[in-house]
């Protein structure tokens, strides 16, 4: 999105308005019957809040509010006020329209009035970000998704803040995507003010001179007032050219690109960088992006977890992506999704880089149903790591399941199975599920094959644990072996094999016969 995060230091005080970038920003406002007069004013409460981090003014953020009920009602377009004081002043004297619920009008007219340049929104070539905040409590009685896609496409960045029975659907048929990042749902309008924090870290902030990534700083980079400046880890002095770093020690331990010096009393002792574990030697630092595996997620899509967590699972599932080297030759990743029925989101050999994968992750939809966990389990065991699908054979299998209850159906006989045939096995609960089971389904030892959360929030802090219990006992890249020995040329046949099989899939090659049989 367009905004800057607050959550570094300096970030401008409440007291004052943030030096945010400049938007054009349009409340929606549900102002339907079913909203109790007392409701009403949380609602103007939350408005009022959020005013506290726009800088309003003609060359900073415009604001406009409308409402709607059975038809939509316009408070002030973008060029009605000047200033964050005149525009409080017009919150305060809205009234309640206690009508319909024409959620579907209201967008329409956000779109055709509210951000035209004759009702003060700034022309698109300056790239000023146009944003629309909905607040609704209720089921619309119009359509709402043809009309938000049209004002998404016309460049609309829309929010979406459902308040009591509101079905999460019709909040993400009007938000934008991502919906972790533009859908709310709080269960009364006591709760909506729970969501000032989350908007001050969008709306509160300073320009991210960083964030175009072509600081080229080798260690750090640090985002100041003006400019983006390099830092250097302990133990480092930044060198002349202001972007690479030097060791301040002079000591044996130094590799580059891994491991640096921490001073630890009077010696000093290696340290990897995330995603790298110290090798035995206590200098080098094995990545898992140096193994070879083919591994394949399962994750849990049933209506427990609820489209906003399923988001933090995929969330989960990039971040174990971000420590390996996905490639054709290194570490291959495949993707189940299961709820009543189990759906093969990518296969292993589908994709031959990490950010392709992150990609295709990105795009999974939210299933919604049931929890049949065992039958994910036989798709994996039966389907997933077979050559068609990518797998290869002497290259070590592994298989995270991810769930957050009890499963509807027996989990044991197809995790025994795979475990049995040499698929690692590791099984990551959130929140109800079931200790016992998340046993049955993991390899041992249980203290590095079973993780556990008590809600999605905290996924983060087991995923380092995750990663480097993956990385355990992983086999890594051979050296250069003589391609004219036996064992090395049946590889090679194996090799040329699969490929052949994966150009066939993607029709590249309609007839092949295996190398096995050509004489």
């Amino acid at each position: 999105g367009p905004w800057v995060s607050c959550w570094a230091p300096g970030c401008v005080p409440l007291e004052t308005p943030c030096r945010g970038v400049p938007l054009d920003f349009a409340f929606v406002i549900d102002s339907s019957r079913s909203i109790r007069p007392r409701d009403y004013e949380k609602v103007k409460a939350f408005i009022l809040d959020l005013l506290q981090f726009l800088e309003v003014g003609p060359d900073a953020t415009r604001v406009a509010l409308l409402q709607y009920g059975s038809v939509v009602q316009s408070e002030f377009p973008l060029n009605a006020h000047a200033s964050r004081a005149e525009v409080e002043r017009a919150v305060r004297a809205m009234q309640h329209l206690a009508s319909g619920t024409m959620t579907g009008l209201a967008l329409q007219y956000t779109m055709d009035t509210v951000f035209t340049e004759e009702q003060g929104a700034r022309p698109a070539g300056l790239l000023i970000p146009r944003i629309a905040m909905v607040v609704t409590d209720g089921r619309p009685q119009d359509t709402v998704e043809a009309v938000a896609a049209e004002a998404r496409r016309a460049g609309v960045q829309i929010f979406a803040i459902g308040v009591g029975r509101v079905d999460m659907k019709t909040l993400q048929a009007i938000g934008s995507q991502p919906h972790s990042e533009h859908v709310y749902l709080v269960a009364n309008f006591s709760r909506i003010q729970t969501l000032n924090a989350v908007f001050q870290s969008k709306l509160c902030g300073e320009v991210d001179h960083c964030g175009d990534g072509k600081h080229g700083c080798e260690h750090e980079a640090v985002n100041m007032e003006d400019s983006c400046v390099c830092k250097c880890r302990d133990g480092f002095k930044l060198r002349p050219n202001g972007k690479s770093c030097k060791s301040e020690y002079r000591d044996n331990c130094f590799v580059k690109g891994t491991c640096h010096m921490v001073s630890v009393g009077n010696a000093c002792v290696c340290k990897c960088r995330d995603g790298f574990t110290l090798g035995p030697d206590g200098k080098s630092c094995n990545k898992c992006g140096n193994a070879v595996m083919d591994l394949v997620f399962i994750i849990d899509g049933s209506k427990s977890l609820g489209p906003i967590n399923f988001e933090l699972v995929k969330g989960f599932v990039n971040a174990v992506v971000d420590s390996l080297d996905v490639s054709r030759n290194g570490t291959r990743v495949g993707l189940l999704q299961y709820s009543t029925k189990v759906r093969t989101e990518f296969t292993l050999g589908r994709y031959a880089s990490a950010g392709d994968v992150k990609e295709a992750v990105s795009r999974v939809q939210y299933m919604g149903r049931g929890s049949m966990t065992g039958m994910a389990l036989r798709h994996m065991f039966q389907t997933s790591f077979t050559a068609k699908e990518g797998a290869r054979l002497g290259v070590r299998h592994a298989t995270i399941v991810l769930t957050d209850g009890r499963s509807q159906d027996d989990v044991v006989e197809w995790a025994n199975k795979a475990k049995n045939a040499g698929v690692t096995m590791y099984a990551l609960g959130v929140g109800k599920a079931i200790e016992e089971e998340l046993k049955q389904i993991a390899s041992e030892p249980d203290e590095t094959h079973v993780f556990y959360a008590e809600n999605f929030d905290q996924m983060g802090e087991i995923t380092n644990r995750l990663k480097s219990g993956i990385c355990q006992g992983i086999s890594f890249r051979p050296s250069y072996a003589d391609p004219c020995q036996c064992d090395n040329v049946v590889m090679f046949q194996m090799q040329a094999t699969e490929k052949m099989i994966m150009l066939t899939q993607d029709n590249i090659l309609f007839h092949y016969k295996p190398l096995c049989q050509i004489v």
